[in-house]
């Protein structure tokens, strides 16, 4: 389980952060770092989460588990940050 915060800095820019456990998240990593630099990969994330899984970024699928993916289908918000927040509360919840 990773627990993970993105938080919006006053220049508009993002400051993500995973805590680790046992098992590196670096696929949810990748996938946030995704939708912080490419606006259009993060609207996709926002409204069409299945079809960002599929597409990848640049060509390069995310290594995610299967939890992980089901949550990441599931989560709707309207905002990157309302987005990460939502994930890292059910990955909390296990």
């Amino acid at each position: 389980m990773a627990i993970f915060t993105l938080k919006a800095q006053a220049s508009s820019s993002f400051d993500f952060e995973i805590h680790k456990s046992t098992y590196s998240h670096t696929g949810l990593h990748r996938l946030f770092a995704a939708a912080i630099v490419n606006d259009q990969f993060c609207e996709t994330l926002l409204k069409r989460p299945e079809e960002a899984l599929a597409n990848g970024y640049l060509g390069q699928t995310f290594a995610l588990t299967d939890h992980e993916k089901m949550i990441i289908k599931s989560v709707r918000a309207d905002t990157l940050t309302d987005f990460a927040q939502k994930v890292n509360r059910a990955l909390k919840d296990g």
